[in-house]
């Protein structure tokens, strides 16, 4: 089976051609950073019309890239949810509309699942059962995976993602937007110990999260030092970072033990975070288990996650009906489980 993914969920606008026997074939991402830096933050609005915009052109441009037409596409994948829901519909609208015309069956893809199952992407793909974070700028979520639409949550963040966190926090440091990868920059010269933030829920038990006070603890701190220079900056951004990873780490560590499970996934944008890999290895190898991430390019939004989700689903006779729906919410425990 032969699938094309359609991935707008937000900001980038991912197209992907996944094929059973042969993996990846194509994969094309346009990112919308430069549309909303502007705004330091996305506009769903422009987001939507940038995506009419772009998807099409880079469906062609994927098909170009595998040597394929359109009657080699086996069946259409498209997110549908959780997500903007204008950004959303463009996606949905044109994976249904193009099934529809080239005969096709077309599936409606969880995108967390989609990060979740983003690792199989990968020459050595985790086995199930598995303790998965996911982590990025909408969700922080623990769940056991135990197959394929067998997720179970175990702890989510009770307010800011630790993505979101890690944004808002840049933006305090006066970063531009996207701050998560310009404050992992700049931590990066930071010197360790220098300043100490909280680990917050750390010292009480249970899976949840909670990034906005410590976010609210770096404001504070910049509030009463020299932001304005360089070297202070960093040395904030990096105890922001550790404090992050730890909490992190020590949430996972409490998900391992309640499972039983030895495997960790890690998945979403966060995931590409080196400290975070770095300590999660370390972590994982103490306690004899084995940790598995998707490459940078994979951990965020991307058409070829959504590909291999439809790909799966497609194939058991999984398909969306002719209407066109969409879910800006949706709970992951929702999706329907596949036999092995």
């Amino acid at each position: 089976m032969r699938v094309l993914g359609i991935e707008t969920s937000c900001d980038e606008t991912g197209v992907a051609i996944y094929d059973r026997q042969q993996g990846l074939l194509s994969n094309q991402l346009y990112s919308q950073v430069k549309l909303h830096a502007d705004y330091g933050g996305v506009v769903p609005e422009l987001a939507s019309r940038d995506h009419v915009r772009k998807t099409v052109p880079l469906i062609q441009e994927a098909l170009a890239e595998a040597g394929l037409q359109a009657s080699d596409i086996h069946g259409i994948a498209y997110t549908a949810g959780p997500g903007l829901v204008g950004a959303l519909m463009v996606g949905a609208t044109i994976g249904r509309a193009l099934a529809y015309a080239w005969g096709i069956p077309a599936i409606g893809v969880h995108h967390m699942e989609g990060h979740l199952l983003a690792p199989m992407l990968e020459a050595n793909p985790p086995a199930f059962p598995f303790v998965a974070l996911l982590v990025s700028g909408s969700h922080t979520q623990l769940i056991a995976v135990t197959g394929i639409g067998e997720y179970q949550l175990l702890g989510e963040s009770v307010d800011d993602a630790a993505g979101e966190a890690f944004d808002k926090t840049a933006k305090l440091l006066g970063l531009s937007y996207p701050g998560g990868p310009m404050l992992e920059r700049l931590a990066q010269q930071g010197v360790p110990g220098r300043y100490k933030f909280p680990r917050p829920m750390t010292d009480c038990p249970g899976l949840e999260f909670s990034f906005s006070g410590l976010k609210t603890s770096v404001a504070n701190t910049v509030v009463y030092t020299d932001a304005n220079n360089y070297q202070t900056r960093a040395d904030v951004a990096r105890a922001f970072e550790e404090a992050v990873v730890e909490t992190l780490m020590i949430k996972c560590r409490r998900a391992l033990d309640l499972t039983g499970f030895q495997r960790l996934v890690m998945a979403g944008g966060v995931s590409a975070n080196q400290l975070l890999r770095t300590s999660m290895d370390e972590m994982i190898r103490q306690r004899g288990g084995e940790a598995f991430y998707a490459r940078p390019e994979f951990c965020t939004d991307n058409g070829a996650m959504t590909a291999y989700v439809g790909m799966v689903r497609l194939q058991v006779g999984t398909q969306a009906s002719l209407a066109v729906t969409v879910r800006p919410r949706w709970p992951l425990e929702e999706l329907l489980a596949l036999d092995a």
